[in-house]
């Protein structure tokens, strides 16, 4: 399922999300052009923060992973990747930001992403061993995660309008919201058997990031966004 736009307005213009946007396409420019290296540089990896790497892993220099879970943040493993993730997050962050105001919206983000990582984390360290462990983890999903599951606490009766195989079909926000949040369940499963088959996309860190979301949003909102249009 693809979403390609909701019946939600918004009180301002979304700067922020319009904001994060741009950084992420300026990281994804910069870093395409030796994609490997930068990932292997400025990715976020598990063993770092529990010392098991293994691999090649253990033989370059990189970011300490209190830096590289910022950094891994904004950086994508292809155009498929950061198409689909900006996509989600101009859908949805706009909103999101209209409840919370900007600087809030930020903070929000941010701490989305580090709870997506940790959650990625202690599950890969629990279940996946050194190899799992050793793969660099990238992209904005995670955050975006947490705006998903704050934009299901705040507005499940909005209606999306997505695009499922051939067919666009408008669906509720709240049944959309859950086929995906399902989804990165059975993906994630998958993913821990199978890391390198992700390209270094978490899909833990996703459900990490969709639970803190959903958990959070009431302490960063600070007011209702605005009803949907129909």
């Amino acid at each position: 399922m693809l979403p390609l736009k909701d019946n939600v307005p918004t009180r301002t213009f979304p700067l922020v999300t319009v904001g994060l946007i741009v950084a992420n396409a300026a990281v994804f420019g910069w870093e395409r052009r030796a994609l490997n290296l930068r990932t292997a540089e400025y990715g976020y990896y598990p063993c770092d923060v529990v010392g098991s790497c293994v691999g090649a892993a253990r033989h370059f220099e990189r970011l300490p992973w209190y830096e590289s879970v910022f950094t891994a943040m904004f950086m994508h493993g292809g155009w498929a990747h950061i198409g689909g993730n900006m996509l989600f997050l101009w859908i949805f962050g706009n909103n999101v930001e209209d409840a919370m105001g900007r600087v809030r919206f930020l903070g929000f983000y941010l701490l989305g992403g580090i709870a997506a990582m940790a959650a990625q984390t202690a599950v890969t360290v629990h279940y996946a061993g050194p190899a799992a462990e050793s793969v660099p983890n990238i992209g904005a999903s995670g955050a975006i995660a947490a705006v998903l599951g704050a934009y299901f606490v705040l507005l499940p009766r909005a209606r999306v309008l997505t695009w499922i195989v051939f067919v666009i079909r408008e669906v509720p926000a709240f049944l959309f919201l859950a086929v995906w949040f399902g989804f990165q369940l059975w993906e994630g499963g998958f993913g821990l058997t199978h890391p390198q088959d992700g390209g270094g996309v978490a899909f833990f860190a996703h459900v990490g990031g969709f639970v803190f979301g959903a958990l959070t949003v009431h302490l960063f909102a600070i007011r209702r966004p605005l009803r949907p249009r129909w």
